[in-house]
């Protein structure tokens, strides 16, 4: 018995939603006032853009709210998603290549991330498979499939190459399917080809061991592969407690690469400080917490493995983003959900969150854990 209370959505989230588009916001004018000054003669250029897929990610939360349904297990909705990301995927590579890498798919000047939309239709799709396939999971022939179409996305992904994406795709699938029921005996198997599949793309791209080694012995190339680490730890360094306050960084001046997308947070943090990085950290920490909550009240086990997956797709790829910016860990290229610039990540980040808050409003007595 499933029963759907419309406006008894979890505020919580609701709420950090709202403070981290709004801390987005400030970051993204910060980080960006004088490249857009200089490029486009209009220092309010991609905090417009920012806003406007705000706006849009808004709108698309709204509608997801009102849906009586839980659309999110419907097939058609389920696998007309999953084959609409795959084909945008393939469509990459035969548009303009942008910065040496075939990520976005264009058209009539509006550029779509679809790595950003192949996260929460993957999700969707292995939280549908495995609530129909649960007694039969434990079957090497029940994984085919699934492993398959994982499998094809995160080569897609890799092949664009987007690494990062593809690692944090394949993991946060792999918990499912082990959430799922799938045995670790073939979890075992599966992961130790996943383990060969991704040394295999790690190694023939010398840029992403020269990352590695640049982590490991960042002295040793300080203005090549260790530059833009270094001038992270230097931007959060120099923040210290309080900040150098809002507007004063000086690692945003063409100091530190890719400021107001993957290394915003480090400007964050020298602007803002000890205070304001820990804040953020937290804050995603109730993120989760919240969303792990809501996926162990979820009335039905699929919205508990959606609820769960989507969850992990921000949280996690936002301890990944923070973990990179404090020189935790190599490059990877992961945006911080909600507050890097970039609106193929946020109106896809906006629709899983309308999704989570969708299914915190579904309430039944008789639930089935996961």
């Amino acid at each position: 018995m499933e029963i759907f209370k419309p406006m008894s959505f979890d505020k919580a989230i609701a709420f950090i939603t709202l403070f981290l588009l709004a801390v987005g916001f400030i970051m993204v004018f910060s980080t960006t006032a004088v490249a857009a000054r200089q490029k486009y003669n209009q220092p309010l250029y991609f905090l417009i853009q920012q806003i406007i897929g705000a706006a849009a990610g808004l709108v698309l939360v709204a509608l997801i709210l009102s849906v009586r349904r839980a659309f999110y297990q419907n097939p058609f909705l389920v696998y007309g998603l999953l084959v609409l990301s795959i084909f945008l995927l393939a469509l990459c590579f035969v548009m303009p290549t942008l910065a040496r890498v075939n990520r976005w798919v264009m058209f009539s000047g509006i550029r779509f991330q679809p790595s950003e939309l192949a996260k929460i239709s993957l999700v969707l799709f292995l939280a549908h498979y495995i609530d129909k396939k649960r007694d039969r999971l434990q079957e090497w022939p029940s994984l085919i499939f699934p492993v398959f179409i994982v499998t094809l996305c995160t080569l897609l992904i890799m092949k664009e190459p987007d690494f990062g994406t593809a690692l944090l795709i394949f993991f946060i699938c792999a918990l499912m399917l082990y959430l799922g029921g799938v045995r670790l005996l073939h979890l075992g198997v599966l992961g130790l080809a996943a383990s060969i599949f991704f040394a295999f793309f790690l190694f023939k791209a010398s840029y992403r061991i020269e990352r590695i080694t640049g982590f490991m012995s960042p002295e040793k190339d300080p203005l090549g592969h260790s530059y833009q680490p270094n001038q992270s730890k230097l931007a959060v360094g120099s923040g210290g407690l309080l900040g150098v306050s809002l507007g004063e960084s000086t690692q945003k001046l063409d100091f530190l690469p890719s400021a107001h997308t993957d290394y915003i947070y480090a400007i964050l943090g020298e602007e803002f400080g000890l205070l304001g990085t820990l804040s953020i950290l937290v804050v995603f920490f109730i993120f989760i917490w919240r969303g792990l909550s809501i996926s162990s009240r979820a009335p039905t086990p699929a919205s508990q493995l959606a609820a769960l997956g989507l969850t992990l797709v921000i949280g996690v790829q936002a301890l990944l983003n923070i973990t990179v910016v404090l020189g935790l860990g190599p490059a990877k290229g992961v945006p911080l959900p909600l507050v890097s610039f970039g609106r193929s990540s946020l109106i896809c980040n906006m629709a899983a969150i309308g999704i989570i808050l969708n299914i915190s409003q579904r309430k039944g007595n008789d639930r089935k854990k996961i």
